[in-house]
């Protein structure tokens, strides 16, 4: 039997109508001097996938400071920078960066390429994490416009062996990777990589998963949410992840991480549908359809956010002066 880990996307979420302050962590007005959110976070789960090295290359600084703060046996998986996975989006960037980028066309696009030195500055700031014995995946997660076509399943075998140190995972979302299963079976399954397995509003191009383990290594499964109407259009990006499961909804998931623990060395769970902190909530609601222990004092608010909770989690008033020193 492998070992099975439940935890959310992101544990920050600071401003917003889905800020987790005032629900999961206190209000941010009169917070208590000292409080860390992340040495709270990690009193309840002990894992967490990090988003904010999708948006800015890893800083070894930044990494050392979490896994200071963060108790033995604890493991990050880190969402690999954009650059490797989103260069379009990074071409963006960079015209905004450059007020247009008028007549740079060109340079733009080859500054959007992913480079050594990019990947050598990922491993130097993701390094502190990996010495510590917190590391777990690293994500590779890939836009819906990310095809399976003879250049991009080359670009994914580069990438891969490129990152041949580590346990890695990759989400891909458009229907021609499943549509071509056993060319992306036989892919990642050479370079020892998790297919991630992914719930999300479903469209005509959407992929389509078993949710079966693809290696005996790991396996990697993200809970996005369902809300379609506000999945393409909306006002902020985090409406897209105002979505929140229902038991009965999340118990084919748990069912499919518990066979999957059976199978694998280490499962991983997130729950990424952070909108408000229904992220934690449903990944403690797992953990119960588990029987997986579920730790932590929860602020009584949460439970009145979500009262499916009640007697299920712990409520007695939580210690909010918990400090990284406390959990040596």
């Amino acid at each position: 039997m492998g070992e099975l880990r439940i935890g959310t996307s992101g544990w920050s979420y600071p401003a917003g109508a889905g800020t987790w302050n005032g629900i999961f962590y206190p209000p941010s007005k009169g917070r208590p001097k000292g409080f860390d959110e992340l040495a709270f976070y990690a009193s309840h789960f002990d894992t967490v996938e990090v988003n904010s090295t999708f948006y800015g290359q890893p800083r070894a600084n930044v990494s050392r400071s979490w896994a200071e703060r963060t108790p033995a046996g604890f493991e990050f998986s880190v969402k690999l920078y954009q650059k490797f996975t989103h260069p379009k989006m990074y071409e963006q960037l960079l015209r905004t960066s450059l007020q247009g980028a008028d007549g740079q066309e060109a340079a733009v696009r080859a500054l959007a390429q992913p480079t050594a030195a990019d990947l050598d500055a990922f491993k130097r700031g993701i390094d502190p994490l990996a010495s510590a014995g917190k590391l777990g995946a690293v994500l590779a997660q890939f836009p819906p416009s990310f095809t399976s076509g003879p250049a991009e399943r080359d670009y994914l075998v580069q990438l891969l062996r490129a990152l041949g140190d580590y346990t890695v995972a990759v989400e891909v979302r458009h229907s021609s990777w499943s549509d071509t299963f056993s060319d992306t079976l036989e892919l990642l399954n050479d370079a020892q990589a998790a297919w991630v397995q992914i719930d999300e509003p479903k469209f005509r191009c959407s992929i389509r998963q078993n949710r079966l383990p693809n290696v005996k290594g790991f396996y990697y499964m993200r809970l996005h949410g369902r809300n379609a109407e506000q999945w393409w259009t909306h006002e902020k990006s985090e409406d897209r992840y105002n979505y929140f499961y229902s038991a009965d909804e999340l118990r084919e998931f748990s069912e499919t991480a518990g066979a999957a623990k059976q199978l694998v060395k280490k499962a991983y769970v997130y729950t990424n549908n952070h909108f408000s902190a229904k992220s934690v909530a449903n990944a403690a609601m797992i953990k119960r359809q588990l029987a997986e222990p579920i730790q932590g004092d929860y602020p009584q608010a949460f439970v009145e956010q979500y009262p499916e909770l009640a007697g299920v989690v712990h409520t007695a008033s939580p210690d909010f002066s918990l400090t990284p020193s406390r959990l040596r």
